[in-house]
């Protein structure tokens, strides 16, 4: 049903701006009934962070940026979904256009800087998930405490989420990247843990994973490990977007 329904609606969406196609396929997800998924193979499973996957497959953060379909994740057959990334308060994001098809390539470049309808709305919107679902956390773009805008996230969304993605990899966002240097980001995760520890007994021990981007070197990226392993994260999200353009 899903292959006969997708193979009539490509050639509509690809006509479209790709932008506006992603928020009609978001709109029809959200609108129509979707059949039950067919039951994981146990083969698939997967034990992380203290969570099980029903398969290692999951929607990626900046899909479904506000959680309008993370209950729905499952019933698409994946094993796990990602809401945000999410900001304390709304916020517009980078100007139009901002996202590009790359059809030789098979995939798209973003330039969305943190578009999202802000905390309230997505805690408003999400419902009970049959997949794991993440909360990807991030910094308004105006914020004159960043880190603070994390806290925010993880107290927002403790009752929520599965696991938390601090994601500071972000290259849509001016000088988010700052936050991967060591004493901003020993700093960043002392604050989150913290915020995670302070409401564990009432929401359980929630994983929280740091999100990087690829383009780092040899040294910053064994800075950035020796601080996730001296502050204990439960695991590292590789990568996010990166910032070079290769030759094809």
């Amino acid at each position: 049903m899903l292959e006969a329904g997708w193979a009539l609606a490509r050639p509509v969406l690809q006509a479209l701006d790709p932008e506006r196609a992603h928020d009609v396929t978001l709109a029809a997800l959200k609108a129509l009934p979707l059949p039950s998924a067919e039951p994981d193979d146990p083969r698939l499973a997967v034990d992380a962070f203290g969570l099980r996957f029903g398969n290692p497959i999951g929607l990626a953060a900046g899909f479904d940026k506000n959680g309008a379909i993370a209950h729905k994740a499952g019933g698409l057959g994946f094993g796990f979904t990602e809401a945000g990334t999410l900001t304390p308060r709304p916020q517009a994001g980078n100007p139009r256009p901002r996202l590009f098809r790359l059809p030789e390539h098979g995939g798209v470049i973003n330039r969305f800087g943190f578009n999202n309808l802000g905390h309230a709305h997505a805690l408003a919107m999400l419902k009970p998930a049959a997949c794991v679902l993440g909360i990807n956390i991030g910094a308004n773009k105006d914020a004159s405490d960043r880190a603070a805008d994390y806290v925010a996230g993880i107290r927002t969304f403790a009752a929520k989420a599965d696991y938390f993605t601090i994601n500071v990899s972000s290259p849509n966002t001016p000088n988010l990247r700052d936050l991967q240097k060591p004493e901003a980001l020993d700093d960043l995760l002392a604050r989150v843990l913290a915020a995670r520890d302070a409401v564990a007994d009432d929401h359980g021990r929630k994983p929280v994973l740091l999100k990087i981007a690829p383009d780092l070197s040899y040294a910053e990226l064994d800075a950035m490990v020796r601080v996730a392993r001296d502050r204990h994260i439960d695991g590292m999200i590789v990568s996010n977007t990166t910032i070079t353009r290769p030759g094809a």
